[in-house]
């Protein structure tokens, strides 16, 4: 049975669940929500894979983040065992980050890049949407993956997770087959109305971010899959279009971009 409602980011597999997980996903469950766990290294990507292997409605993404530890590299012979998994959908997540970065930061930027590339080549080769985290870096990581994608072209996908590029950036990632996913932040700014208006419908996809960024009415609150509602609504809301049939329409961009047969 197709699910309600997709959420295309969480990270359900951490700490912050570990008293009541049962419970977060029993209300996944009863919302009919899919998600995506995604691991941030080899252990947490490990951890997704476990969970999603045991619960229909949950899949995993595996891969290194850019920065949650300057140490990690992308190991690739660890990585390739855990692809052998049905339940993963999708590779990060991976990309750019230069928040906190000061001065040129050219060593951990080449760093970075470095990481950003390998698990392009590794998406491409496995066939799996590349999951994006970006940050301060747009300019970047467009220059890179538009790059990629002379090379491989339509075998090099992805999308840009908690997305808060420009307009400019969201049209360049458009040209190369990149979707764009939003959180709940969108309920409590309007800071990305105007992208959300200009985006093809199906480019769109939601996501939580879990358990961070709670949507309206959860906000302080620890958030779950099942609050990715809360998102699709306000998609629904800013593009003045039917609530059901965006959240129709945001479920099947899930299932088309992740290869995924409910």
């Amino acid at each position: 049975m197709s699910p309600s409602y997709f959420d295309i980011h969480s990270h359900i597999h951490v700490s912050q669940y570990d008293e009541d997980r049962e419970e977060v996903i029993k209300r996944l469950k009863e919302t009919n929500t899919a998600t995506i766990t995604v691991g941030t290294d080899f252990e947490s990507s490990q951890s997704a894979v476990a969970l999603a292997e045991t619960h229909e409605n949950i899949y995993a993404c595996i891969g290194v983040h850019p920065v949650d530890d300057p140490e990690r590299i992308f190991e690739l012979e660890k990585f390739e065992s855990l692809i052998a998994s049905n339940r993963v959908v999708s590779i990060g997540e991976c990309g750019l980050d230069y928040f906190r970065l000061e001065g040129d930061a050219t060593a951990e930027k080449k760093r970075q890049k470095a990481l950003f590339e390998q698990q392009i080549h590794f998406a491409v080769k496995h066939k799996k949407l590349l999951m994006i985290h970006c940050r301060s870096a747009y300019e970047d990581a467009t220059d890179m993956l538009e790059s990629f994608s002379r090379e491989y072209g339509d075998k090099l996908w992805g999308n840009a997770h908690f997305y808060a590029g420009s307009k400019d950036i969201a049209k360049r990632l458009l040209q190369i087959n990149f979707s764009m996913s939003f959180t709940g932040v969108i309920t409590f700014t309007h800071d990305y109305d105007e992208v959300i208006q200009m985006l093809p419908l199906d480019m769109i996809m939601s996501e939580t971010d879990a358990p961070y960024v709670s949507p309206v009415p959860y906000r302080g609150k620890r958030n779950e899959p099942s609050y990715v509602q809360e998102v699709v609504k306000k998609i629904a809301q800013i593009r003045g279009e039917d609530p059901q049939m965006i959240k129709k329409q945001l479920v099947q961009n899930a299932l088309k971009k992740f290869t995924i047969t409910p």
